[in-house]
């Protein structure tokens, strides 16, 4: 942070653009003495006399020092910018722990810009990335997780990912967390205690006792990792390709996930000759769904550069989506196509369900045995659309989250540190096993606590503060 902590602060807090309403804040040990020089109460009183955590109607007029123009026009000494609502929160009952104003006015951009010049004229200064929440991660009023579950709230593409970035938000991550470490802790401190009185004929913890916390905290950690690549998709999203010879119906189905006609249909072999990708929320995961140029061999090279550019978007995705014409036997396009892809990642999709069939799901079967199962679909028709949507879950939550015990960790962040965390555990194991030395197992441990230390900001640095309250909007 370029700003001592204790400056006062104030940042625009609403998006940028006219809107009906706009939010400034101002936070720090002078919040109230700043604020008082540009809000004046309705009601007479100054800010320091308002009840705490109570709107009241004022007037946010410019101080004399900035009194000027404002595009071309002269303004007098105290004008009045704009009525509003304030409300003072004192600290440390306030979001960042300090003294807070919070101003709520029109949403036009000049009335905000004015009000902020005002603000940093009487002594304020603009508020940096995140230094709201950075505050609040200092005051001791949010953990360093709960802080960048406020990020997670504001970029929640789904419902189902914001429910976890609230858990998150709440404590429960920081809570079972906790947890964890504090076992750790005491076995640590069950074997530098040994270390400490090696004299003494004194057993702190017997061997066997020691192995049962380190793979209960083991197990523990091994399923806050587990959990890494599902919450990755909940939080980034997913990418689903949809894969096919020209002409099966891929921007068809394209069109009907999204409920929309987003790309051109024609029968023409061939329309679709680039990448084209939309987000949809599909039963609460966010899904990048990328349409493909029909893959096949042509001299054309436009639609050469399509189909190389479709194919490295399937090694990219997370799931394919095979689409095959069931009203056509297979071609040697498809059998190609079949034969390339890896089945773990592949959900074969029988389209045009609603006209003859000349390929059925059990030639299919036969055909790809390890790519579980073919989902029958009409993308024109609109059928078997929700099998197809499970499906697509189900593949990428191959887990289940309904099934899941515990938190989910979504912050990549966190996941390196659980794996940190899990790798240290993991070796003390094997340490005891071996019966080396105490000291060893001691390094381990330690190592194990600190990674987990790191997710809750126990143990952290400047550095990681600086990356992870740089992604925030100024205002938050």
């Amino acid at each position: 942070m370029h700003g001592a902590l204790d400056d006062t602060i104030c940042a625009i807090a609403t998006p940028p653009g006219e809107g009906g309403i706009g939010v400034i804040r101002v936070s720090g040990l002078h919040a109230l003495d700043v604020a008082a020089q540009v809000i004046l109460p309705r009601s007479g009183k100054l800010l320091h006399e308002l009840v705490s955590h109570k709107m009241t109607v004022a007037d946010v007029c410019a101080p004399a020092i900035t009194a000027g123009t404002v595009r071309g026009e002269q303004l007098p000494a105290r004008f009045v910018i704009d009525e509003a609502l304030v409300v003072v929160m004192k600290g440390p009952h306030s979001y960042t722990g300090e003294d807070v104003v919070e101003v709520q006015c029109h949403g036009g951009p000049v009335v905000l810009d004015q009000l902020c010049r005002g603000l940093l004229a009487a002594g304020a200064r603009l508020a940096e990335p995140g230094e709201f929440t950075r505050r609040a991660f200092l005051s001791g009023r949010l953990d360093l997780a709960q802080a960048e579950a406020v990020l997670e709230t504001i970029r929640a593409k789904t419902a189902r990912s914001l429910t976890i970035a609230q858990s998150q938000r709440r404590g429960e991550l920081s809570r079972e967390v906790e947890l964890i470490r504090s076992d750790v802790v005491t076995a640590l401190a069950h074997i530098e205690a040994a270390l400490d009185f090696g004299d003494e004929d004194i057993t702190f913890v017997e061997k066997s006792e020691l192995v049962g916390l380190l793979e209960a905290i083991g197990l523990k950690l091994q399923r806050l990792v587990e959990s890494g690549n599902e919450g990755r998709i909940l939080r980034e999203g997913a990418v689903v390709a949809i894969l096919g010879r020209p002409n099966v119906g891929k921007s068809s189905l394209l069109n009907a996930l999204l409920q929309s006609d987003r790309a051109i249909v024609t029968p023409i072999p061939g329309t679709t000759r680039d990448v084209l990708e939309e987000l949809v929320s599909i039963e609460g995961i966010p899904v990048r769904l990328v349409d493909t140029a029909g893959i096949r061999h042509t001299d054309d090279p436009v639609e050469a550069e399509g189909i190389r550019r479709s194919r490295l978007a399937w090694q990219d995705a997370d799931v394919a989506l095979i689409l095959l014409d069931g009203s056509e036997a297979l071609s040697d396009d498809d059998r190609s196509l079949l034969s390339s892809c890896e089945a773990a990642h592949v959900i074969l999709v029988l389209n045009k369900c609603d006209l003859p069939r000349q390929l059925s799901r059990a030639q299919l079967e036969a055909l790809s045995p390890g790519h579980g199962g073919v989902v029958d679909i009409s993308a024109t028709m609109r059928l078997g659309l929700d099998e197809l949507r499970g499906t697509i879950r189900t593949r990428l939550m191959t887990s289940g989250l309904e099934s899941r015990e515990g938190v989910l960790v979504t912050n990549l962040r966190h996941i390196d540190a659980c794996s940190r965390a899990l790798l240290g555990v993991r070796q003390a194991q094997q340490s005891v096993a071996d019966d080396r030395a105490g000291e060893l197992i001691a390094v381990d441990l330690r190592i194990a606590a600190d990674a987990l230390g790191e997710i809750t900001g126990v143990i952290t640095t400047d550095d990681i503060l600086e990356r992870i309250f740089s992604e925030f909007c100024i205002g938050k």
